[in-house]
């Protein structure tokens, strides 16, 4: 599986030194806000696990970010197949940044990678690509517009695992192979 690479960031695989800054991302209210609540140490680990059991399965997924110049992990990038049960299919990009990493143009940064990987013939190849966020995430929904995405008002869904509040309506977003090129 190969990394990614920006000007200034590394998509990776996963390492135990990613597990305390990632812990420490998801007990944190402000980078959970639009996701629910903060996860515990344990479930984090689980969830870092999950990204790396899927990237040396299937050779992409959510890769692990850090910046070159430092080495220092600042989050997750990536790839994953649209869940089963949505009432459309594909592959959604995505990210996740601890709070110190905003503001820096990462999220747009890494997610560039990533759409370039899915895009090329040599990565994915496909013909298409999603990302979905609560329609409250202002931030996420300004990095996709910033990647060439549109909103695609047709799948926006009412999220039906999340309780009635301002975390239960979901937009989608996306760009197709051609207009990426």
């Amino acid at each position: 599986m190969p990394d990614l690479r920006t000007q200034r960031l590394v998509l990776r695989s996963w390492s135990d030194s990613d597990l305390a800054p990632w812990a420490a991302m998801n007990a944190d209210p402000e980078v959970r806000e639009h996701l629910g609540g903060i996860l515990t140490r344990e479930q984090s680990e689980a969830s870092a696990a999950g990204f790396q059991a899927d990237l040396d399965e299937r050779g992409w997924g959510w890769w692990a970010v850090e910046v070159t110049g430092t080495g220092e992990f600042v989050g997750f990038a990536g790839l994953d197949p649209v869940d089963a049960d949505m009432a459309f299919d594909g592959v959604e990009a995505g990210w996740r940044l601890a709070r110190r990493a905003w503001g820096h143009g990462y999220a747009t940064e890494a997610a560039r990678a990533v759409l370039a990987h899915a895009f090329d013939e040599k990565g994915l190849g496909l013909e298409e690509v999603l990302a979905i966020t609560t329609a409250t995430n202002l931030r996420s929904q300004a990095v996709m517009r910033r990647l060439g995405m549109t909103h695609a008002p047709a799948k926006d869904f009412d999220d039906p695992t999340v309780p009635e509040g301002p975390l239960r309506r979901n937009v989608v977003y996306g760009i197709r192979a051609g207009a990426w090129l």
